[in-house]
């Protein structure tokens, strides 16, 4: 009689087995992710799409972005809580797309985990697919590898991609981009899924603040701040580009509003935002007195309640906070584009935020 052996992959710290639960696990979420475009299910070696509803387009062009969530995984890590990083991780890819004013179609991920935990996995994945809905593109496939020796037992990050499409003749960018232009902000959800390096250094290394501290002004748990999903802007993003004469768009994450608006401002032209328009969420405030972080340089890593911007005719500027409004978006006009020979491209921040 020969005495059982474990498997040798499983020895070596990977879970055939795991990985199949986790698959089972996550299939309910996905399925609520489609698209009549989908052919078939999970379990292939790619994802199909049927590309014959480009049809419908005079010149298709297809857009792609691809992203992570960076440190915030840390903090769903550390308060084992998984199935909204998902949710900012297709934040992250869709509100980059949308910019040049490209439809998200799908979305693909990749999940990598020092431990396959089928629980967990399948969490994050829930949020994926939420977002997906929130979006309208279809989860249509992804990847989860197990990298024992690598990333510790409970240690995991999530990276994906996603592709668009949008008809040449409605190409938004620096090309369409006019003086006179009104800066269209819409607002964050908190701080989405970019200076979590700073917001860790400063309030949890530094300050030593816990994250089930619950913070006054926050009104909730600093943990529970700090996993606030980032907002999806896509649909929103779309409708304006639809209904009003808007230019171009810019997604707000590493770099902060100025340095990500410079993307889309053409070499003549230049804008000036008045912080004297709105008042950033609580934790940016926090943040900044906590840390004794200058403005500027917070401003360059967080977005400070801006989190996309768009570039539109003065004339459409109250029709395009209606749309927004009507998506749940809350916008304002925060300022102006003007003709900046000596300085073209760059953005301006005047004025102060209330009470800052």
């Amino acid at each position: 009689m020969t005495d059982h052996k474990p498997n040798a992959y499983a020895e070596a710290g990977v879970s055939i087995e795991a990985g199949d639960k986790a698959v089972e696990l996550m299939k309910v979420w996905i399925e609520k992710a489609r698209r009549p475009e989908m052919i078939g299910g999970i379990g292939g070696f790619a994802g199909l799409f049927d590309a014959s509803a480009l049809k419908a387009y005079d010149r298709p062009l297809l857009a792609t972005s691809a992203d992570g969530v960076g440190t915030k995984v840390a903090i769903a890590q550390a308060l084992d809580k998984h199935d909204t990083i998902g949710f900012d991780l297709v934040g992250m890819l869709v509100d980059d797309l949308v910019v040049c004013g490209a439809e998200p179609l799908f979305v693909t991920d990749y999940i990598a985990t020092g431990r396959v935990v089928p629980e967990r996995i399948a969490a994050i994945v829930k949020g994926i697919a939420e977002a997906c809905v929130e979006a309208g593109a279809a989860l249509l496939g992804g990847e989860t590898a197990e990298h024992p020796g690598l990333l510790g037992p409970d240690e995991y990050d999530v990276a994906g991609s996603t592709t668009g499409v949008v008809d040449a003749d409605k190409l938004l960018g620096p090309g369409r981009v006019r003086p006179g232009d009104v800066v269209i902000a819409m607002e964050a959800s908190g701080l989405h899924s970019n200076g979590y390096s700073l917001v860790r250094h400063v309030l949890l290394a530094t300050a030593g603040w816990s994250l089930d501290r619950h913070v006054d002004e926050l009104g909730r748990t600093l943990g529970e701040e700090l996993l606030e999903p980032t907002r999806i802007y896509a649909k929103a993003c779309l409708a304006l580009a639809d209904r009003t004469r808007t230019h171009a768009m810019s997604h707000v994450t590493g770099g902060g509003l100025a340095a990500n608006l410079e993307r889309v401002m053409p070499v003549e032209l230049g804008a000036t935002i008045d912080r004297a328009t709105w008042t950033p969420q609580p934790v940016f405030d926090l943040v900044r007195r906590v840390g004794e972080v200058a403005q500027p340089d917070l401003e360059m890593t967080l977005n400070c309640g801006v989190g996309m911007v768009a570039l539109t005719d003065p004339d459409d500027a109250h029709a395009a906070v209606a749309v927004l409004a009507e998506h749940g978006v809350r916008a304002w006009i925060a300022g102006e584009v003007a003709a900046a020979p000596e300085a073209g491209g760059t953005v301006r921040l005047v004025g102060q935020h209330p009470g800052w």
